[in-house]
């Protein structure tokens, strides 16, 4: 087969390959380099396969850069955000790895930020947090151990009770004991820990 035009699309980082007078496929002009080619040129099917597979990874690498640009992500949702695009499993694989290799993604380094952001935004405990991480697919070694460097969670429970004491002003002891007890634990709060800050502020 030989190439017999290759032409600009709109949108000036791809370009058209025509074979044998035909349009074949369209291209990023990366990949058109990589591969050298050129109008005239002859190629065969095994070498159209090399280029359109690095014509595929080099879409779902894109996406994942796009992806990361916005915040840090877990390696769960990188593969999920790729699935959802439609690439293969081998494509999403080697994508991982490149991400890797360049530090773009590390689950200890996204649990340990993620951790600090849910603490100071939204005042979870440990417990909620170590569920939400599961839930972003961190694997529970990660997770625990990233959970283990939480501090001062009787700290942090004991000024978000106090916060929350106001809105119940009018209500008797019992049932502010159980409404604030009820509110720390879904917070994610051990129950060890809402006991002490319920017995603290209710003597």
């Amino acid at each position: 087969m030989i190439i017999t035009k290759i032409e600009s699309q709109k949108n000036l980082d791809r370009v058209n390959i025509y074979l044998d007078g035909n349009f074949a496929f369209g291209l990023m002009k990366e990949v058109q380099y990589k591969y050298g080619l050129i109008e005239n040129m002859e190629i065969d099917n095994d070498y159209i396969e090399k280029v359109l597979f690095s014509e595929e990874q080099l879409k779902a690498k894109n996406v994942a850069l796009k992806f990361l640009s916005y915040r840090q992500r877990s390696e769960k949702e990188i593969i999920d955000k790729l699935k959802k695009k439609g690439f293969e499993d081998n494509i999403i694989d080697l994508t991982l790895t490149y991400l890797r290799n360049n530090k773009l993604v590390d689950d200890f380094e996204f649990a340990k930020s993620f951790m600090r952001d849910k603490i100071n935004l939204n005042k979870y405990g440990p417990k909620r947090i170590k569920h939400e991480l599961y839930k972003k697919g961190i694997p529970h070694n990660i997770a625990d151990k990233v959970i283990n460097e939480y501090d001062d969670e009787y700290s942090n429970a004991l000024k978000l009770a106090k916060r929350k004491m106001p809105s119940y002003k009018n209500d008797d002891r019992n049932v502010i004991y159980r409404k604030l007890g009820g509110f720390l634990q879904r917070k994610g709060y051990s129950y060890d820990c809402v006991s002490k800050v319920l017995k603290e502020l209710l003597k």
